[in-house]
């Protein structure tokens, strides 16, 4: 099963920046996965972020973050980033990788069969 790692998370400013990346180690990982990430902050349920399909590497997104969040892979190094610009104080989560042996996820959470451990987004008012 492939292991996902996130890392990048952190403090954030209140219409600031914060790049997250999400490193695959199994070297069954390849571009043909469907990747995402997801989202889930304190009582609230995990929500979809953005998504990036295998092979053909399209991408889609939630619609309150569509021009502001940029899901990419590089797939020399088997990783996943999402870059997070004019962050919201209300997008303070812990962020969750996820991979479907499926090229295009979706939005659900069910269609993925791994997932990292999650890494914290704090946003400073």
């Amino acid at each position: 099963q492939v292991q996902l790692e996130e890392s990048g998370g952190g403090l954030g400013q209140t219409g600031g920046s914060l790049r997250l990346s999400c490193a695959a180690t199994d070297p069954t990982f390849n571009s043909n996965y469907g990747m995402a990430w997801f989202r889930q902050a304190p009582g609230k349920a995990r929500e979809f972020v953005a998504g990036l399909s295998g092979m053909i590497d399209a991408t889609y997104y939630a619609d309150s973050v569509k021009g502001r969040f940029t899901i990419s892979r590089d797939n020399a190094k088997n990783t996943i980033y999402l870059e997070m610009n004019s962050l919201k104080p209300e997008e303070a989560a812990v962020y969750y990788c996820a991979a479907s042996t499926r090229a295009y996820g979706g939005f659900e959470s069910a269609n993925y069969n791994c997932w990292g451990q999650g890494t914290q987004v704090t946003v400073t008012s």
